[in-house]
């Protein structure tokens, strides 16, 4: 009996084991920070410096509509945000979305190399809907974009 080896149960292990977790894990959060900047939406408006305070927009999220340098006219609804529209088109978003919440801040963001005229007809065609909480988006003075 000398060649016989009498084999002795191992005890059982009862943690779990985490690294492929945290390599699956590691994987995931170099995805989402390559896509993350990607997924950024919105109308490239370069805006005008100034030296005004920021406004609160803590209670509600505003409403941005963009005029940009060809004097086109962009607003923040739905999925068409990225569509041209006619300030005829912003005025009647504009309407609808002051009827359902008359307390929301439409707010005018202007290109620096749009006509004066373009932002003039925009803000006044706002203010024949009735909206009165309005704001213009600027740069704060001296950033570098």
């Amino acid at each position: 009996m000398s060649g016989v080896k009498i084999r002795v149960p191992r005890k059982l292990v009862a943690e779990m084991n985490v690294v492929p977790y945290i390599d699956v894990m590691l994987v995931l959060l170099v995805i989402f920070m390559a896509t993350a900047p990607m997924m950024t939406q919105g109308i490239n408006v370069d805006l005008p410096d100034s030296n005004s305070e920021p406004i609160d927009t803590n209670k509600d999220e505003p409403v941005i509509i963009s005029v940009t340098a060809d004097g086109s006219y962009y607003i923040d609804v739905g999925s068409d945000s990225r569509k041209s529209a006619s300030l005829e088109t912003v005025q009647g978003h504009a309407l609808r979305i002051h009827k359902q919440k008359p307390s929301t801040l439409f707010l005018v963001e202007g290109d620096s190399q749009v006509a004066y005229a373009k932002v003039v007809q925009l803000m006044g065609a706002l203010q024949e809907a009735g909206i009165t909480q309005l704001g213009l988006v600027t740069e704060p003075q001296g950033s570098n974009e």
